[in-house]
């Protein structure tokens, strides 16, 4: 089994960070997936998730930024196991312009609804149906924008 952490960051406006996957990713190529990876052995997924951020695409959140979104199960055709991934969304006070994609083809902010027609990985396609539009979303986003 792997173990996989990842952050969900949301502007004001509602849109989220979402990382366009190349034909060269391992998991789920050439879809749109949350910035984040592979945990380190004993890694915490707090942690590590924060890390996978940072390295894809240079935001540093700090672990008070993050709220809890899913503990997921999620089958991995490249690996063919059942593996765990931590997911964790954020607010965040960002743009485009503040996003340094090292992965991917691009990492951009999406209009939610126009996320959920994205041919989406297979994690994002289980986490982001229940998380726009939820209150959580609503919070981090567009009440506070």
């Amino acid at each position: 089994m792997h173990r996989f952490g990842s952050v969900l960051p949301v502007d004001a406006r509602g849109w989220l960070l979402l990382q366009e996957r190349d034909g060269h990713a391992r998991i789920d190529p050439d879809r749109w997936g949350l910035c984040g990876g592979h945990l380190e052995p004993d890694e915490e997924p707090l942690d590590g998730a924060l890390r996978e951020l940072a390295e894809e695409t240079g935001v540093r959140l700090r672990p008070d930024d993050l709220v809890p979104l899913a503990e997921e199960p999620v089958f991995h055709e490249a690996y063919g196991t059942w593996d765990t991934a931590w997911v964790y969304a954020a607010a965040v006070d960002l743009t485009d312009a503040d996003v340094h994609a090292t992965e991917g083809r691009r990492i951009v902010f999406v209009d939610p609804e126009r996320a959920l027609g994205l041919p989406l990985s297979r994690l994002t396609g289980q986490v982001l149906p229940r998380f726009v539009g939820s209150a959580l979303h609503r919070r981090l986003g567009v009440e506070r924008g």
